[in-house]
């Protein structure tokens, strides 16, 4: 272990410290903000954050990377992955849970999976299954941006397998789509004005709002005006792009890792979900279903509401982390900060610090073949959460090497 980064703790705390945590982000293994692991953990240090979650869709395959990167520089990683899943009854119901414009799909983390993975088939099959569909279906929506293309006299077309060799490490999303449009775009086009006009034509007369320079800006218009639904390079995703929510967290079980609920909570102006709206309801529908761990990206909320979910959760025995995602072209910081660019407040700097406790503690103890904060079921020990609080704390404070 390298001794050469010294870290100063941000807060005090029966616990001695609380570490700043972000237990949720994306790396170049599914799409980032950051153009590598090393990137985002040097990030890492210079703000002072010492607890980080690897985040991916679908991937585990960065994992290797993430705990190599961290031990350089004494940071303490966490093994998570992010699933699209299906809750059948709610679609029936038109309930939307946690994605805003689709009823019944929810999204969902695994937290404090085993590394080395032993995760084994029919599990490891599934996953790789609903992967290789994720590709295969951007790779049917690049099919339909050439179409575009070639209909609007484009001088270029967009190769799929150089999109995945260029910018991906195996996991493909609709984003690398937009962004490698954007790049030939920018190779094409000399000028702003070309470059304008360019989109212009593509997005059907609709004139780019960002300036050309903007790469998050024109990389979401591209995404919302052609990749998303009523695009003309939409495709929609087959009933094979999503596990049944059940099935999710079985592979999430059986990877070693804990099911996580990631809250929305107020995403854009104040607004909730169906599922989310009523925090008590909610909680209960999530002990049915056999959760005992949510998150939340506090960027997208404000102080007031994600104040009162956690605390409300976190009070009910749940576990609760925040993360940033950094899944967007964007590049935000690592500390985590809320929706209005405050930073959190003691109490919530606290809670996500024992949160990612209890996931350290899980991780460790099921690396050593003991039984973590849940069992073979998914059962978590609810009753001695603060015990493995504790037992986090102290593998946190002297982290061990993986090999």
């Amino acid at each position: 272990m390298n001794d050469n980064n010294k870290y100063v703790p941000q807060q005090k705390s029966p616990l001695g410290v609380v570490w700043a945590v972000n237990c949720h982000l994306h790396t170049p293994y599914s799409f980032s903000a950051f153009e590598s692991i090393p990137q985002a953990l040097d990030m890492a240090v210079a703000e002072n954050v010492k607890v980080v979650g690897i985040n991916d869709f679908y991937a585990t395959e960065g994992y290797a990377e993430w705990a190599s990167e961290c031990a350089k520089r004494n940071l303490y990683p966490l093994f998570n992955i992010e699933f699209i899943s299906l809750n059948k009854e709610d679609q029936a119901k038109g309930v939307r849970v946690n994605d805003p414009s689709n009823p019944g799909r929810t999204y969902l983390s695994g937290k404090g999976l085993a590394y080395p993975s032993f995760l084994k088939d029919p599990y490891l099959k599934q996953l790789n299954d609903v992967k290789d569909e994720s590709n295969h279906h951007v790779e049917r929506m690049c099919g339909k941006l050439n179409e575009l293309l070639e209909s609007c006299g484009s001088p270029f077309n967009i190769s799929f397998d150089e999109v995945k060799e260029t910018f991906t490490k195996g996991s493909i999303r609709e984003r690398h789509l937009a962004k490698a449009l954007r790049m030939k775009v920018a190779e094409n086009f000399s000028t702003e004005a070309d470059q304008q006009a360019f989109y212009e034509k593509i997005f059907g007369g609709k004139a780019l709002k960002s300036p050309v320079s903007d790469v998050a800006g024109v990389e979401n218009e591209i995404r919302g005006n052609l990749l998303k639904a009523g695009g003309a390079a939409f495709v929609p995703e087959s009933p094979e792009a999503f596990l049944d929510m059940d099935d999710v967290c079985q592979i999430i079980i059986n990877a070693g890792g804990i099911p996580t609920y990631p809250f929305l909570a107020d995403f854009g102006n104040k607004q909730f979900t169906d599922f989310e709206g009523d925090k008590e309801k909610a909680l209960e529908i999530l002990k049915k279903r056999g959760f005992a761990s949510i998150e939340l990206i506090p960027t997208r909320n404000t102080v007031e509401v994600l104040e009162e979910y956690t605390n409300f959760f976190w009070n009910n025995g749940f576990v609760v982390t925040f993360g940033t995602e950094h899944n967007t072209p964007a590049m935000e910081p690592i500390e985590v900060h809320v929706q209005t660019n405050q930073k959190l407040s003691q109490s919530m700097l606290e809670i996500n610090y024992k949160g990612a406790c209890v996931i350290a503690a899980h991780q460790e103890l099921v690396r050593q073949g003991k039984k973590g904060y849940i069992d073979e079921n998914g059962v978590a020990d609810v009753a001695n959460r603060d015990e493995y609080v504790k037992i986090g704390n102290e593998i946190i404070i002297k982290p061990i090497e993986y090999s």
